[in-house]
Parts: structure tokens; sequence; C-alpha cells
């Protein structure tokens, strides 16, 4: 469990921020709860988290990204929601707050250069986001992004609600990580108010994680292969994508499996005859999964556009803490389930799989790890499964705060939960982990080609809802 908030005074504010700016803690994430600011940071070397508040005076506080650029983002949307000013802060547009004025992208200078507006509507089934690129003929020097189009107040909607909820409120910051919003939501809630769910519950909510993880990297591994114009991939993944789908269905009622896990343990048991099915998944993709691999791997056209394109620098991955594949092809072996070790992990044996390339075939070659990293945990989880009860009530308790973290199939999802002395939500903060890896993917297009930007952006596939909830 992460330990309770520490209030600190200015001096002990301003030494979290050197902690960031020299390198030694990572910043996981920055939210207001005015007339707080709140941050979360964690010491890689101990897998420790710490949690800062600072009571902010006349509504201001010294800036965090004036010295640790990651930290910008997170204080313009503070400024956007909640009016908290960040003195020092280089950039202060508007964040998630789009009003009539137009939004005044940096400047770029040099000789020969146009830009190319792309959004934020797209052709295709794609929520809504705008990419400013310059460009020096099919050369890009800058790529700057505008998000927060679909932006849902989930944080507001949240604020005196009930758990349950809530809950479902969590579940529904996006979409393709419903397993590991819910599962973050519920271990802030456990933590707040210290509490354990039965242990059946614990194995059927990793169960669950894994499978939402197997569904989308399978998808993720077609669908860049696609924007190489490779479509073989994209059918046959896609194949199996359905295939989870469908098992989740038949295991737990939902093909996203939205809403199952909820604080105290898991709303419904898995079907009876779900172990036989999952062992029928599991035999379905081991047999054709390798053979896909191996496409993959001997398919040079698919090289010749993967290889060495979109390169995320290690120092960037570190500096901005980004986390699942973007960071772990950049050479940082961050995974919420072995650095922080929550249950069941702590119990279960799996491999982070690190590369340093960090291009698009470095991120494509995570996830091919992953999923078969996620078949062995599978396995496991089930080999495991013990008897006895799915949930327990979470007891009466005063007012209390959590903080959680689980890995989703993009990387970290936070979570942190005021409750106040009804049981109710007081304040509740949701970080994906987009938030660190879209500003890395304005530095993995530059001096790359525009028309490999939708392979490197679908590369990252980084979430719009996530980052604009």
């Amino acid at each position: 469990m992460i330990g309770p908030r520490s209030i600190v005074t200015e001096d002990g504010w301003r030494d979290a921020i050197a902690r960031l700016a020299s390198g030694r803690a990572t910043l996981l994430g920055l939210w207001g709860d005015k007339p707080d600011v709140t941050m979360a940071l964690l010491d890689e070397g101990t897998g420790k988290v710490d949690v800062f508040g600072y009571t902010c005076i006349n509504g201001q506080y010294p800036s965090v990204g004036a010295q640790h650029p990651p930290a910008i983002r997170l204080e313009r949307t503070i400024r956007d929601l909640q009016g908290l000013d960040a003195i020092g802060c280089s950039d202060r547009r508007p964040w998630l707050t789009h009003d009539d004025e137009p939004y005044a992208f940096l400047p770029t200078e040099g000789d020969a250069l146009h830009q190319i507006a792309v959004g934020p509507v797209h052709a295709g089934i794609i929520e809504p986001g705008h990419f400013r690129f310059t460009a020096n003929g099919e050369f890009v020097v800058r790529l700057e992004q505008r998000l927060g189009y679909v932006h849902k107040g989930i944080e507001g909607l949240m604020t005196g609600a009930t758990l349950d909820t809530a809950a479902r409120l969590a579940a529904r910051v996006s979409g393709d990580s419903t397993v590991a919003y819910s599962y973050a939501f519920a271990l802030a809630a456990e933590t707040a108010s210290q509490i354990a769910p039965p242990p059946r519950a614990v194995y059927l909510r990793a169960l669950m994680a894994e499978f939402e993880r197997l569904a989308n990297h399978l998808g993720d591994i077609g669908a860049v292969c696609n924007d190489a114009a490779f479509a073989l991939m994209h059918a046959q993944t896609g194949i199996l994508r359905e295939r989870v789908l469908r098992a989740s269905q038949d295991c737990f009622g939902h093909r996203l499996m939205m809403d199952i896990i909820v604080p105290g343990g898991v709303a419904r048991d898995i079907a009876p005859d779900g172990v036989k099915q999952i062992g029928d998944l599991l035999a379905e993709i081991r047999r054709i999964f390798p053979h896909l691999v191996s496409v993959y791997d001997n398919t040079a056209s698919l090289q010749d556009r993967t290889v060495g394109t979109g390169i995320v620098k290690p120092e960037f991955a570190r500096q901005f803490g980004a986390g699942g594949f973007v960071g772990r092809a950049s050479g940082r072996a961050f995974d919420a389930r072995r650095a922080l070790a929550y249950a069941p992990y702590d119990r279960l044996t799996f491999d982070v799989p690190v590369l340093s390339a960090g291009d698009v075939n470095a991120r494509i070659w995570i996830r091919i790890r992953e999923v078969e990293q996620s078949l062995a945990l599978i396995d496991q989880i089930v080999g495991a499964l013990p008897d006895g009860a799915t949930k327990i009530e979470l007891p009466p308790h005063g007012a209390c705060e959590g903080l959680a973290l689980a890995e989703a199939f993009r990387g970290d999802a936070l979570v942190w939960l005021r409750l106040d002395d009804q049981g109710r939500v007081a304040r509740c903060h949701l970080r994906d982990a987009s938030w660190f890896q879209w500003p890395l993917l304005e530095t993995a297009i530059d001096g790359n080609i525009v028309a490999d930007f939708p392979l490197c952006n679908k590369s990252f596939n980084c979430s719009y809802a996530g980052h604009d909830a």
C-alpha cells in the first residue's frame, strides 16, 4: 500500500521539485485539490511512492514545470479546471479549456517551412485531436499537439458521488482500459479504507487485466502493420483479438469486462465453464501467434517501415516517466505489477521485456513479448485460483484517502481518491499513461517524413479519452 499524503511547506515542495529536476525521482502525477496541489513521486530504485500536498497561497504555488518540463501540461490543466496558478510556468496557454480564441501554436523559424494541420476531426472512427506539423518538404521539423476535445469532466462528476457510482465513472475513462481503471480505483478505495478483497477476487481481477492486455496488444500489433500497408497481420491478429473478447463475454458477461471489478472485490464470478474456455483460447493463440510473429519478423517491407522509425530517446523516456511499451521499448523497465508488486502479481512469475532501440519496431516487439508473458500469467492465475467469496463490503470509515496504480496495457493508470466522513467521494484524480506519452510522440516524429506519422502514432496508441477525462 502507498502511504498517506504529506502536507509540506514551500521549502518541502521545492525540495520535491529538486528531486525531479535532478533525476532522483519520477513524476507520477500532479493535480489540484483546491486549495491544495498534490504530486506523487516515484523512486525507481526502491519502488517507493511519496505523495506531497502543498496549500496554495492566494491560489498560487511554485511551478514544477519550470524545472521539470513533463509537469507543464499538468499545470495548465490544473489552472483550467481549478484556477490554481503555477508561478514560474513557462507556458500559460489553456490546455483542456477550448474557447473562441485562436490557439497560439509555438512558432518555428527556418527556410522553406510549411505547416500541415491535421484534425481534430479525422477520417474514420477515431477520437478528436489536432496535430500541427511544420515541415521542410516531407521532413517534419516540429509537431505540436492540441488535445482536450473529448474532456468529459469525470472528476467533477465523481465529486459527491457514492463509491458505486464513482467506480462506474472510473470504468469509462478509456474504454480500452476499463478493467485497468476499475482495478486502480478499487485498489485506491481499499487502500483508503484499509481493507483487502477476498483472495478469489484478487486472482479474478488479474485474470481480467491480462485478458484486456492480450486483446489490446493483439489488436495493436496488427493495426501498426496495417498502417505499413500489410493488411494480412491486421486481419489475423484481429481474429485472435475477437477470440479474446468473446471469451471475456462468455467468462464474465461483457466483452470489455466493464463494471466487473469493484471496491471490495468483483461483481460476478467467472462462468462455470470459464476455465475450460480459457484453456481452449490459450491453446488457439499459442498455435497461431508464433507463425504471425515469424511473418512480421521475416517480411522485409515491414521491417523497412518500422526499424529506425519514430525513435524515442531513452533519456526522454526516463525524464517523462513513460510507462508501458513506449517506455520499455526505450529502456525504461517500469511495470507497476513488478515495481509495486500488488497482489496477486507479488506471487506470480513473469518477465518485464525491455529494449533500447526506441523505434516502432521495438514497440511492436515489446507487445509481442508481453502477449507471451500474459499467456503464461493466465496459466498461473487459473492454476492458483482459490475458492471462496468474491466480494466484501467496505466498512464505514471516517474521512480518508488512498492512491493506487494498476498496470494497463499502455502503461500505469493512477487513481488518487479522497473520501469524506460519509464515505462519498470528496475528490478523485485519474491519470492515464498517455499524459506522459503524448509529448514523446512529438519528439519521435522529429526528422521523420510526414507519411510515417500514422505509423508512429499507431505504435504509441495513446488514449485521447484517457487523457481528456
